[in-house]
This record gives C-alpha cells, structure tokens and sequence, in this order.
C-alpha cells in the first residue's frame, strides 16, 4: 500500500512542478471549474505578458497599470474563453487586439477609461456572449457597434458617457431581429440583457428612435433598469424616457421681421433675429465677414425650438454702416439672414457744440491703457479714465490690424475697464485704442504692438523683458512672440534715458510727434521713442490727468485695481 501511494505521490508532483514552472511572474495558475486559469491581482503590470501558458482557458488581470491591448496580445492563447481585465488603465484597444480568439465567450473591460471601442475586432470573436463595458468614458456607439456580435446575451454600457444614439444601432442588430421573428414550436430565442442607464442622456430630438425603441423594448429582450433618464436639455432633466415625447429635427430658418433699417448719427440701434430649429440652433452675428464678440448680443429661448437673438449698437458711428448677417447652424444644416443698416448723418453738428460743460470735459478726459495680462496667443486691456460719473460711462474698443482703415469696435459696458483679445496671428502688427463712449481714438488712448514668430527667441529673452516692464511698464512679451509699446510711459522709464536724450538733443532737434509710439522689435527704436515722448504737451496732459486720477481713486477704491 505504501508503494502505491509514493508512486501516486510522484506523479503529482511530476505533473505539478512543470505547470508551475510555466506560469508568469507576478501572477499564478490554477485549476478551477472554468479549467485553467491565470491570475493577476493585483500587480504591477504594464502590458500583456507574452508566455502566458498555452492551455490557458480563464485570464484574469484587474487593478494593474495595463494601459493598452496591442494587436495580437493573446493570439498564442487560442483556447481562452474567459478575458476579465476589470479596473485597470487601459485607454486604446487595437482593432486587432482580439485576433484569433474563436472561443472567447466572456470579455469583462468594467472600470477602464476606454473612450471607444473599436467594434470590428469583435469578428474575430463569433462566440462572444457577454460584453461588459460599463464605468468607462464611452461617448459614441456607432450605428454598426453590434454588427459582429451576433450571439451576444448580455451587453453592458452603463455608467458612460452617452448622450445620443441612433435606434438603428439595436435595430440592426440581428439579436433584436430575431426577437422580432414570430416564435415557431421547434423555434426558441435565448433572452439577451441590456444595461444602458446611468448614461448622461440629452433628450432632443436626436434621441427620438432610441426613446421609442426604449418604450417598445419587450422580452427575449430585456432591459436592466428600464428607468432611463435625461441629463438635458434643462426642460427635461430628470425626466424619465417614457414621459417625455420628442420632436422630429429639421435644419434651422432665420428669419428678421426688419431688413432694412436707417438711423440717425449716435443713436441706439437695435437689430432683431429669430431663429427656428430642432435641435435648438446656435445663433451668431457678423460684419464685414468678422464674427461680432458677444458683449453685444444676448440671446433669449422663446421655446424647445426658437431662439430670439439682439445686438445693440449703443451710439450708431459711420463705420457701422453695412451689412449684419444674422447666422444659425444645428447638425442639419444653417441659415443666414442680412440685415442692412444706414447711418444717416446730422445737419446740425451745432447740437454738438452746445452740449452742457461736463460733456465737454469729458472729451478731453485722459483715459490710460495698458496690457495687463497675457495669454499664449491674446492679451489682456485695461484701462482707467477720471470721470464724473464712472457708473454711466461706456466705452468703445477699437481693434484690428495696424493697416486696416476699419477698425472693429467693441462697446464695453459701465464699470467694465478690462477686455481679452485672443486668437492673434504670428508676425502682424495691431492697433487698439480706448475710447470714451462713441469718440474717435485720441493721442493717448492707443497701443500698437507686433506679435512675433520666433518663440524659442523670445523664451531666452523672457527674463529681460519682464525686468522692462517693472521698470518702465512700456514693453510686454507675450508667449506668441509679442512685443507692445503703450504711447504713456511712466516718468521712471526717462531716467534710464536721459543719457541718450542728451545726446539725442545735441546732433538734431526733436521734432512734434503727433502719432503713437511702435516698434517692432525689443532692440530697435526704444530708447528714442523714450525721449521723443518727453514732450511739453505730454507732460501738461499726465500731470493733468494725474491730479485727476488722485482725486477719483481717493473716492473710488476698489474700481482702479490692476490684475
């Protein structure tokens, strides 16, 4: 008897020991009812291993750093039915990452930050019935996702990121149209389970056939949770699929009661646009082919499908003159409809004249600009005038290209002094002026400056540009390569010139400068442009403005902070 049981004792031992040997670091191999298997969790895995045992029926590879499954990563496993990779970090699945795996019936993906999934790897996976997908960033599931599963029992999309799909996703799949097949007596169809809740759903019309497949969902198929809710539009948020009825879409129509209108030089112009269109469409104005900012036009939702737009133009200038084209786009498509404005001018320009003396004060108030802030492709304007009454003035922002004759004006609203512009081209030279409410640019209300092209140049000097702007907070670099000259300069930046303008002064004589300062680079024209600023008119005019500024900023704190 004792024989026997040695002999049994080797034996287990010889047929143990290679089985052992042959499994992957990290990990371990069993036998369990799913027949071999290999485990690995958790670990510290960052790809696939590449000896995974041959023979190997269940893989299963949780709460590692698995980041990607690469083409063929278990094509040497050709028995593996049951892949669980749940909680790992994989965020791209080749197309062929499935290759050669006839038995998979299983793929559990639960908890990865996948955001699509490349369907067509499914082909290579006929006997696949359970798809687990859920807790991942899935936004899109295409109208041919199920094409390839075509045994699948269970599928598993929750917890994603959908707002829209398309019914023929369900209703193409040949799961669903066998369910939909009269049931024979030899005929019997298997159920098949579908998760989609808990999904960001935007219920408009674009969600009108997977609403109504929803509510007409019946055994073999079955819903997990058949409370399925809208994240949006706000109108229905919270609302469950099965009280909600949705409109078909259509391409959007705008339409403007006035189409042709003319006012007089300086007043208030407003210009009304309706837009109808399901979904809601987006609506925006342009002039001369540039795109209106915002600050001068408000929307307002009439209903699920209209939408009524205003711009206001404070004081009507001759530049306004032209051509507004009111623009509405949905998925489906956009229309446009123009509106032309013609400014007609005053014959008595002698109403201007006699204008009470506050007003007349004001036209001659200093307002000092500076770049305050930067961005990688934009600045940042602000601003500070002392006026009478800083609660009711506006302001009219003159942007554009240096050599554009039309500027595009911008009304800033009361006790707004700041502006970003963004979206600037490399190598151009701008101008952009302040203004108090509709008056032209003046001598000191302007900034010129020119983007570079080089920014590898520009990070080398960085350190010396922004010593030149505490010192003499004249020039500012921008990420994009720019350098700004404002037309004041700070009575500090003189000192560090005086030299030169002493110089300057004994070979010629300065002449007026009656344009703003520029340059367009951080070496040439600077400290000359320093000196010629120094000037009778411009010291009167910042002294002037300064006993100004003392006096407002005495009473008004908190309006004059710099960022």
């Amino acid at each position: 008897m004792d024989i026997i049981w040695n002999m049994f004792f080797l034996l287990l031992v010889c047929c143990t020991k290679p089985t052992a040997a042959s499994c992957v670091s990290e990990c371990y191999c069993r036998n369990d009812s799913f027949g071999r298997s290999l485990i690995c969790m958790p670990s510290s895995l960052q790809r696939i291993p590449e000896n995974i045992p041959h023979d190997v029926r269940k893989i299963r590879i949780e709460n590692s750093r698995l980041a990607e499954l690469p083409r063929g990563a278990f094509s040497r496993v050709r028995a593996l039915e049951y892949l669980w990779l749940n909680f790992n970090q994989i965020t791209l699945m080749h197309v062929k990452s499935l290759q050669h795996l006839h038995n998979l019936s299983e793929l559990r993906l639960q908890g990865n930050k996948l955001r699509s999934v490349p369907w067509t790897a499914f082909q290579d996976c006929p006997a696949l019935k359970i798809l687990d997908l859920k807790h991942n960033r899935l936004d899109v599931l295409p109208e041919y996702a199920l094409r390839h599963l075509i045994n699948l029992t269970f599928l598993d999309v929750s917890f994603n990121q959908l707002t829209v799909i398309s019914q023929d996703v369900f209703s193409n799949w040949s799961v669903y149209q066998r369910s939909q097949q009269p049931r024979d007596q030899g005929n019997s169809h298997s159920n098949a389970v579908l998760a989609l809740h808990d999904n960001p759903w935007l219920c408009d019309c674009r969600l009108k056939g997977f609403v109504h497949f929803i509510k007409s969902i019946s055994p073999p198929l079955i819903l997990m949770n058949s409370y399925l809710t809208c994240s949006g539009p706000e109108s229905r948020t919270g609302k469950f699929f099965y009280e909600v009825e949705l409109k078909s879409c259509f391409k959007p129509l705008a339409t403007a009661a006035v189409r042709n209108m003319s006012v007089s030089l300086g007043d208030e112009v407003h210009l009304f646009c309706e837009a109808k269109g399901n979904p809601t469409p987006t609506v925006w104005w342009t002039n001369g082919g540039k795109i209106i900012r915002k600050f001068n036009v408000s929307f307002a939702n009439i209903d699920e499908e209209t939408v009524k737009s205003e711009l206001v133009i404070p004081s009507a200038q001759s530049t306004n003159e032209g051509s507004y084209i009111c623009i509405t786009t949905n998925y489906l498509g956009n229309s446009s409809v123009q509106i032309l404005v013609n400014i007609l001018t005053s014959e008595s320009l002698g109403t201007q004249s006699s204008m009470a003396p506050t007003a007349f004060e004001e036209e001659n108030v200093y307002i000092d600009v500076r770049i305050a802030k930067q961005t990688v492709y934009g600045i940042t304007l602000e601003w500070y005038a002392a006026t009478q009454n800083p609660a009711e003035t506006w302001y009219t922002l003159h942007f554009g290209k240096f050599e554009d004759a039309k500027k595009e004006m911008i009304y800033i609203g009361p006790g707004v002094n700041t502006y970003s512009v963004n979206d600037l081209f490399p190598a151009t030279k701008y101008k952009v002026c302040v203004t108090l409410r509709n008056q032209p640019p003046k001598r000191g209300q302007c900034i010129i400056f020119v983007t570079g092209n080089d920014i590898s140049e520009l990070e080398q000097r960085e350190k010396l540009i922004h010593i030149i702007v505490i010192v003499c907070a004249m020039i500012l670099a921008v990420p994009a390569g720019m350098y700004a000259c404002t037309t004041e300069t700070r009575f500090s930046c003189f000192d560090k010139c005086s030299k030169f303008c002493r110089r300057q002064r004994r070979e010629k004589t300065l002449k007026t400068r009656t344009q703003d300062v520029t340059f367009d680079s951080l070496q040439t024209g600077s400290d000359a442009e320093l000196c010629n600023r120094n000037s009778k008119e411009d010291r009167r005019r910042r002294k002037k403005s300064e006993d100004k500024t003392h006096k407002v900023k005495t009473e008004h704190k908190n309006s004059d902070e710099l960022y």
